[in-house]
């Protein structure tokens, strides 16, 4: 497991996201109205359109290009729709506000 710094608490807005890309692997991490944190491959299973890019209401995000809605806590496709992606693990450090994300390899 490798557990890469990735920015501040402060540089995401609420129910937005920031990519980063890690070992050829662009990930975006979506802020969601309680504050958590979710980082999740970004693109969409379906057609792999940049979930950065979509629309987050509640847990989930919506795909820009097909409004297929992805649960940010663990990757899966809300139905009927099928299909699910990698998701990371993400940490705060309390004292500094820095974010981690773990990435197993």
């Amino acid at each position: 497991m490798n557990k890469f710094r990735i920015g501040h608490l402060a540089d995401i807005d609420e129910k937005g996201a920031r990519t980063f890309l890690i070992q050829d692997t662009e990930i975006a991490v979506f802020k969601l109205s309680d504050g958590s944190l979710h980082a999740v491959e970004n693109h969409c299973p379906h057609k792999g359109g940049k979930l950065s890019e979509g629309m987050v209401c509640g847990t989930a995000v919506h795909c820009p290009l097909h409004d297929w809605k992805i649960d940010l806590r663990n990757g899966k496709v809300h139905e009927p729709d099928e299909g699910c992606l990698n998701t990371y693990k993400t940490e705060v450090d309390g004292n500094s506000g820095e974010i981690f994300i773990t990435i197993a390899g």
